[in-house]
């Protein structure tokens, strides 16, 4: 398996710093928050995305995904959220990446039919524009589909291999499944992986890989029993508490943990 880390941890560090840690660290590839506040957004024009792809193609930093925000599942139009995901495809297609985040975001009120009904044909639709760039959507494990059961009633109805799965370990690890349960469930649609840790079901504050509850061992063996060689993408929620430790200075240690997970499950 390949590790990567997201770019939410750094809040609006400039694409050299980014490539910097990377390398510095021995990660192999980056996810880039895909947010107006940061460097690299759908807004970019393309002389600045094609120089943004050629620095981390030169440096041998894979970008992995563009995190963007569409809320599939919302109530509205169709419309403005498969354009928000279609502006997300271009820029994933221009900077080399091969994956897209959306949520589900179903909201209050919504029954889980209609919400999934919502979802589907949404990632129906940005599916078939996403295959002809090259590019998958990658519905998370979030908001109100936090389990890969969820997910799987949403994914199960597309039907197409350009939509699938992102399996944030956090959520799925809330909503109560255990690691072999939401990996038979989203195996079929996987795209990759997001690893992060907590103290605990009420304190969500990123800690350090290992020094937390959650079951990345576990989740690390299953993958590893079942053959996946995808990504694992650290996702450290700095941008969302301040008082959170710089990222910089645990990325070697996160590094490390999970290399050792690999090796002793291997």
């Amino acid at each position: 398996m390949k590790l990567a880390f997201s770019t939410l941890g750094v809040p609006a560090l400039p694409v050299p710093d980014v490539i910097r840690l990377a390398t510095d660290h021995g990660y192999h590839g980056v996810e880039l928050r895909a947010h107006p506040e940061e460097p690299v957004h759908p807004g970019l024009d393309l002389a600045r995305r094609k120089d943004a792809a050629r620095r981390f193609a030169d440096a041998g930093i894979e970008v992995l995904g563009v995190a963007g925000y569409p809320r599939v599942a919302a109530p509205g139009e169709d419309g403005p959220v498969i354009e928000e995901i279609r502006r997300l495809v271009d820029l994933a297609a221009d900077l080399g990446a091969r994956h897209v985040r959306v949520f589900p975001g179903a909201g209050e009120g919504r029954s889980a039919g209609e919400a999934d009904a919502t979802a589907a044909r949404r990632l129906g639709t940005a599916a078939e524009y996403a295959a002809d760039h090259g590019v998958r959507v990658l519905l998370e494990t979030h908001d109100s589909h936090p389990a890969g059961a969820d997910a799987i009633r949403v994914l199960g109805r597309v039907g197409h291999r350009s939509a699938g799965a992102l399996w944030d370990v956090m959520h799925t690890w809330l909503a109560g499944e255990q690691p072999a349960e939401s990996y038979a469930a989203l195996a079929p649609f996987l795209g990759y992986v997001q690893v992060k840790d907590i103290a605990s079901a009420g304190d969500r504050t990123p800690l350090a890989l290992g020094a937390g509850v959650l079951p990345l061992a576990e989740v690390v063996e299953v993958l590893s029993r079942h053959g996946w060689d995808g990504w694992l993408c650290w996702e450290y929620e700095k941008r969302w508490y301040e008082d959170a430790a710089p990222l910089p200075e645990l990325l070697t240690a996160g590094r490390d943990l999970l290399s050792r997970l690999l090796t002793e499950s291997a």
